[in-house]
């Protein structure tokens, strides 16, 4: 990324299959350019990533992820608009700017953010529908099916889940599961960043006891086709993501909801501390 990028409104990170998209700026998670990945989602920098966007200008985040289907309404192919998410890492992920000497307790009842979430539903909605139709000459095709309000299942990994908690999450409730979503959308929130996540179903995970556990290979399966359609609904909705972003509407309730969250200044706060979160809320820590 170059310094003259300063005024970008939208970042866009990108699961498996999206790690090139024409003439976009894009942080994927091991890198700020766009590599094939070298790292597992347990060792993704994605404090440094969330701080470059958020540098940058950056108020919306746009992630793309395959995931697991928990569902066996939700098949592989499926585009999903997760609204909740459960945490399954197991803290060898840092997920907050605050672990220093300044303390803040974040609102994360909405860990992705509503407002993006119902203005993606429609943007995604007319986008998929008119390539289903193209892919089928504008006749026959099946469209693909979108689901929105889900709970994901965000795993540690980078293995795939056991039978056992397979089932478990689908008892939690759980509908999705993938290993990325976290620390992503908690340093966006404490970032005052509107996070969106558009998953792809690339398999059923391990709870169909009548099938195979997933591997890698299932996965592939339909990753191609996922990814693509992915890069189809990228170049379809940015811009307009981006002129909604710049009105404000959809970034209510990001905008200043870290006001309360941080605890009153003390002299047990060091100065190196507060520079470091100056670099993320400069309103907060100007002085």
């Amino acid at each position: 990324m170059q310094a003259e990028d300063k005024n970008v409104v939208v970042g866009v990170i990108g699961g498996s299959g999206m790690y090139h998209l024409d003439n976009l700026n894009f942080v994927r998670g091991d890198t700020l350019h766009l590599q094939s990945p070298s790292a597992s989602s347990s060792s993704v920098p994605s404090r440094a990533n969330i701080a470059a966007l958020k540098s940058l200008g950056v108020r919306v985040i746009l992630a793309f992820s395959a995931v697991g289907s928990l569902r066996e309404d939700i098949p592989p192919g499926t585009f999903a608009l997760p609204s909740q998410i459960i945490d399954r890492t197991k803290g060898i992920r840092p997920a907050t700017f605050f672990d220093g000497s300044v303390v803040a307790h974040t609102s994360f009842g909405d860990p992705i953010s509503p407002k993006l979430g119902k203005w993606l539903e429609k943007a995604v909605t007319s986008t998929l529908s008119s390539a289903s139709k193209k892919e089928g000459n504008n006749d026959s095709a099946e469209e693909v099916k979108l689901v929105t309000n889900k709970c994901i299942v965000c795993m540690e990994g980078p293995q795939f889940s056991t039978r056992a908690e397979s089932l478990m999450y689908r008892q939690w409730g759980g509908d999705l599961i993938n290993m990325s979503v976290l620390p992503e959308a908690k340093l966006a929130k404490e970032a005052e960043i509107s996070y969106g996540l558009i998953a792809t179903g690339t398999d059923y995970d391990s709870w169909r006891l009548e099938s195979e556990a997933i591997t890698t290979a299932d996965v592939f399966k339909t990753l191609q086709d996922n990814a693509n359609r992915s890069r189809l609904v990228a170049a379809s909705v940015l811009d307009e993501l981006s002129i909604a972003a710049s009105q404000g509407d959809i970034l209510s309730m990001e905008v200043g909801s870290m006001k309360l969250s941080i605890m009153p200044r003390s002299e047990n706060q060091k100065e190196e501390d507060r520079e470091k979160l100056r670099y993320i809320l400069p309103e907060y820590f100007s002085d």
